[in-house]
């Protein structure tokens, strides 16, 4: 029988790999990394992407939608196969995700507002 402990560890494996995998996608003309660097895009404490200076352009929000599906469907994985709550594996995501924000890209505060990471 595994713990708790052992869940977070592997669940913040496979988080640390998929956050590698969907950095350096490519579609709608944008990647993931240009959007970020332009401060269109940033990440949100619930493990997804969110528009940190409206207003974007189509091919931004396209990128945003996409990315936020696969994560999403990934997340739901991830919490079946561990018996997780889905709240959980996004909560896990986000603060992964928020770790690994280069400084100067924009992070979603726990109060909703968009700052730029220290």
């Amino acid at each position: 029988m595994t713990t708790s402990n052992q869940h977070q560890h592997t669940l913040a494996i496979i988080l640390s790999c998929l956050l590698f995998f969907f950095t350096p996608l490519m579609a709608f003309g944008v990647t993931l990394d240009e959007a970020k660097q332009q401060g269109s895009l940033g990440e949100r404490p619930d493990g997804y992407l969110g528009l940190a200076k409206p207003p974007a352009t189509p091919d931004v929000i396209s990128l945003m939608k996409d990315i936020n599906n696969k994560r999403r469907d990934v997340y739901k994985g991830i919490a079946e196969k561990n018996g997780t709550a889905l709240s959980a594996v996004e909560a896990l995501a986000g603060k992964k995700a928020i770790e690994k924000t280069t400084s100067g890209q924009f992070i979603m505060q726990p109060d909703g507002t968009w700052t730029p990471k220290p």
